[in-house]
């Protein structure tokens, strides 16, 4: 597919993954009555579900990375040519934080907002690791059998709830819910943690994941 049309389809594709999170991190705070679990279960399953058909819809056209994670690994293993990188992660960054102003809009909040969310616990950057690991180790062995929308959306699901972080496993993701101060945020000062503990846990799964799958090692 064209770059043009690739990276179109990697901003909208984050943009709405992001909405998603952030929108319904909103809608499930304002009916669940002040109960956190009831917001975080509305939380999974609603990004879960329309992670399924984003993959599903755009894979074909950019690889439906949405995330720069996965961008670095297919690069490094030279399935994303090299030239495609730099355009990949502007167009999930842009779309990320368009996907955060989208579900301010749709909710009435100031388009740009400031988390005041604390996320700077050792075990949530354990948790970012583990859930940026299990989330390429997800990707990479499921390709072989054809099932990365489903097993993807599944994964995310469950991670929200076994991991301490609640699964960004995403530097895109990450940035942008420093810019919403809801359900869904997290403070400034603790982004960089978060995004060195993913990149740590991508290139543990990009080492795994070489060694583990006779392809990613021919590919690499």
């Amino acid at each position: 597919m064209s770059l043009p049309r690739a990276v179109a389809a990697e901003l909208v594709g984050t943009a709405l993954l992001l909405a998603t999170i952030v929108g319904s991190g909103v809608m499930g705070k304002q009916l669940s009555a002040g109960n956190d679990a009831v917001a975080l279960l509305a939380n999974a399953i609603a990004t879960g579900a329309v992670l399924y058909v984003l993959i599903l819809g755009f894979a074909p056209i950019s690889g439906a990375h949405f995330n720069p994670v996965v961008t670095l690994i297919e690069a490094a293993f030279r399935r994303l040519p090299r030239a495609r990188v730099a355009p990949y992660l502007a167009a999930q960054l842009a779309g990320a934080l368009a996907g955060v102003a989208l579900a301010h809009a749709m909710f009435g909040l100031e388009l740009v907002e400031t988390s005041h969310r604390v996320r700077a616990s050792h075990g949530e950057l354990i948790g970012e690791v583990v859930a940026t690991f299990g989330l390429y180790l997800v990707i990479a062995t499921a390709s072989r059998a054809q099932a990365v929308a489903g097993a993807v959306a599944l994964y995310i699901i469950g991670a929200y709830w076994f991991t301490s972080s609640t699964s960004f496993a995403n530097p895109a993701v990450t940035i942008a819910r420093s810019f919403t101060d809801t359900f869904a945020g997290i403070r400034r000062a603790d982004v960089p943690g978060f995004v060195a503990a993913q990149l740590v846990g991508g290139a543990l799964a990009a080492l795994f994941t070489r060694w583990l799958l006779p392809r990613a090692k021919q590919d690499a």
